[in-house]
């Protein structure tokens, strides 16, 4: 199976590599590689009650890699995307409008949407494109980029720390994980645009 093959190949990586391996690989989880999170920070949580790291020193590496994955993804965006829309986009139903569209919102809820998407499956290996496509404030995506993925880093972590030995269950559950998050998250906004109509 090819994920059983990818979390072998991190949890490998991880051994031999120390800080260095979870920041590569935590900034591939941030691009298109299928690099889950959930196999990388518990494992590392782990080595942390093993002694081998420390838990600031996983959150930094982790986080700083997340940073790094996300602002490649932001400046393939920002200078590929309306090239990409030009050659290919008819063939996606897509125009420059799209761009313009794109634009309008992350000037408008790029903060939130940057943040939230790094809990989101899926959502946080591509958010940056966009984000870099509607060319939201570098300072703001970055900072928002962090924390989000600082949470959520650290939550992987301190999971791993407390399963120790059994730190493979939250990936063995991680879809289920992940269907939680998202509707946590659906709820949210729900409660959110409910909540701001009412005061309208």
């Amino acid at each position: 199976m090819l994920l059983e093959l990818i979390v072998n190949f991190a949890v490998e990586v991880i051994s031999r590599g120390g800080y260095l391996s979870i920041f590569l690989l935590m900034m591939l989880e941030s691009m298109v590689a299928p690099v889950p999170s959930e196999a990388v920070m518990p494992f590392a949580g782990f080595l942390i009650v093993e002694g081998r790291f420390s838990m600031t020193g996983v959150v930094v590496a982790s986080s700083l890699g997340s940073m790094v994955g996300s602002l490649i993804s932001y400046y393939l965006g920002f200078y590929g995307g309306k090239i990409f829309v030009r050659r290919v986009g008819r063939y996606l139903f897509l125009d420059e409008s799209h761009l313009e569209w794109t634009h309008r919102f992350f000037e408008r809820h790029g903060e939130p949407t940057i943040f939230v998407g790094r809990f989101i499956p899926a959502v946080r290996h591509l958010i940056s494109i966009p984000a870099g496509i509607g060319k939201m404030n570098i300072l703001m995506f970055t900072f928002f980029t962090v924390a989000g993925a600082a949470c959520w880093n650290f939550i992987l972590a301190y999971a791993g720390m407390r399963l120790r030995e059994r730190w493979e269950v939250i990936h063995n559950f991680s879809e289920y994980i992940d269907i939680a998050v998202v509707i946590l998250v659906c709820a949210l906004a729900i409660f959110y645009l409910w909540s701001h109509k009412k005061r309208m």
